[in-house]
């Protein structure tokens, strides 16, 4: 009797556990289902979408994010650079290339729960198409670092892990027919302070 009990307990024990356990991954994972990656930036197109799959609806309810729709926008994240490394805030990164065409666009750096960095000298968080000083070509060169430098520049702050946030709104590149087909910019790690 006490032998039924216990294998019992252990067989709910271990399917409780491994049910949890496969929850999380799946919604702590950048990567997975309905997920699209270019140049090491992962968007979720469907999030907002009817289409959106179950896992994740629940990863952007868990996360407090405002998931776009389709005629609306659509937000991509890099958590490492071009060479696979982590982004890590005591390290500049230079962020080139062409943005995709749209209305208007925002870029900021936060942490792993997608929280902003807090400013550095009185600035605001976070970068934005309207103020962009571009290259001939109309590309952009944005510098993110700790320390400040000339053109534009996204402060970071802290130390830890990070991740950039691209957001793009009101853009074609926002239906998944057409996301496959853009181009979005490289992060390179320029050097670090530790």
């Amino acid at each position: 009797m006490i032998r039924a009990i216990f294998l019992t307990a252990v067989v709910l024990a271990i399917s409780i556990g491994g049910g949890a356990a496969s929850v999380w991954l799946a919604l702590s994972a950048s990567e997975g289902i309905g997920a699209v990656v270019i140049s090491g930036w992962t968007a979720f197109p469907d999030v907002g979408t009817p289409h959106a799959d179950t896992y994740s609806k629940a990863r952007f309810a868990r996360e407090g994010g405002l998931s776009l729709g389709r005629a609306e926008g659509i937000t991509f994240v890099a958590q490492q650079d071009t060479s696979g490394n982590r982004l890590r805030r005591r390290c500049t990164y230079q962020i080139e290339g062409e943005i995709p065409s749209a209305r208007f666009w925002t870029l900021y750096a936060a942490d792993d729960q997608r929280v902003v960095l807090p400013p550095t000298v009185r600035r605001i968080p976070a970068l934005h198409s309207q103020e962009m000083l571009r290259t001939v070509d109309g590309a952009i060169s944005i510098t993110a670092s700790p320390h400040p430098a000339p053109g534009n520049w996204l402060g970071l702050s802290g130390s830890g892990p990070m991740q950039f946030v691209l957001t793009l709104y009101d853009t074609p590149a926002a239906t998944s027919s057409r996301v496959f087909e853009i181009s979005l910019p490289q992060v390179l790690r320029v050097g670090c302070d530790d």
